[in-house]
């Protein structure tokens, strides 16, 4: 068998722009015959899924399944170039596998090159997808929630297929009480984060990033100062703001959308004396589809007048 060279792994790659790792194995299940490996490579879609993996992906689907005894429940968010292609039956059908798999798997990384009930490897499932459909896909997040004991509720809005969508939400409630009961407070929870004006940023006000504290105190401050009072008043005022926005952000404070009398905290404590023993939400995730990518936006007009101007 010839010597499978760096020098001989970098020229396929630059060949074929596909992966050192998928240059080498290639060139190893060919004999270190650089054509014959790039027909390899393109017979497995490696080197056209190379090709398109710099292309914005914010499109897709998010995926939600609960486990058979209520107590796991997974999230996860599959992207594609376009939403045409979130109606592909195939598409919808590998975002389905992978929340099956997800639900043993919490972080990404290992989820990606983990098997699926069939033995197929997630990352390879993708990477034949973007070869058979053409265009740029990627696995961008998974989240998993589970409870000893209570119930894991998920809400799908915006429905695609069985089990897809483009927002999901999972709550997780921990207690002992009727799993039914729980299951469906759980669900209107869920039916709240994602239908609230205002989604909540975290569970609690501790869980709240600092970082995102620290920037509304920066505005208020500065609204507040702005406003030409005192600075021992301003800085009451943005005490003041403070809490009140932490009450707008933190998903025990919020009003509950079906009854905006009563807090999330509140309804908890309700659904706890009728089940008579203690629930807490032990924790809640929310996957908008494409949230926090930057989508590129073709402006044909602008493009159109930037050419009769040059010309």
């Amino acid at each position: 068998m010839a010597e499978i060279t760096a020098a001989l792994v970098k020229e396929l790659r630059e060949k074929t722009d596909a992966g050192m790792m998928d240059c080498k194995k290639a060139l190893q299940e060919n004999g270190g015959d650089i054509e014959a490996a790039a027909d390899w490579l393109r017979t497995k879609g490696l080197s056209k899924a190379a090709k398109k993996s710099d292309r914005a992906a914010a499109e897709g689907l998010v995926a939600g399944l609960i486990s058979n005894d209520g107590k796991t429940g997974v999230l996860i968010e599959l992207n594609a170039e376009t939403d045409f292609v979130a109606k592909n039956d195939k598409f919808q059908d590998a975002a389905r596998r992978i929340a099956v798999t997800a639900l043993t798997h919490q972080a990404l990384d290992t989820l990606n090159d983990a098997k699926t009930e069939n033995g197929e490897v997630i990352n390879d499932i993708i990477t034949g997808l973007i070869a058979t459909i053409g265009e740029n896909m990627r696995l961008r997040r998974s989240h998993r929630l589970t409870v000893d004991q209570g119930a894991v509720a998920l809400y799908l809005h915006n429905v695609q297929g069985e089990g897809v969508a483009r927002l999901g939400v999972l709550v997780a409630l921990e207690g002992a009480g009727d799993q039914a009961v729980l299951k469906d407070v759980g669900r209107k929870i869920a039916m709240h984060v994602a239908g609230t004006p205002t989604p909540p940023l975290s569970l609690t006000s501790d869980e709240l990033d600092p970082d995102a504290v620290a920037k509304e105190r920066e505005i208020q401050t500065q609204t507040a100062m702005e406003s030409g009072k005192p600075r021992e008043i301003a800085e009451k005022m943005v005490e003041g703001r403070i809490r009140k926005w932490q009450e707008e952000v933190v998903l025990l404070k919020q009003p509950f959308v079906m009854n905006p009398d009563q807090t999330i905290e509140q309804l908890i404590a309700e659904t706890s004396k009728q089940v008579g023993s203690p629930v807490a939400v032990k924790g809640f995730v929310r996957f908008a589809l494409g949230e926090g990518v930057e989508k590129k936006v073709d402006d044909f007009a602008a493009e159109v007048a930037s050419m009769t101007s040059a010309g």
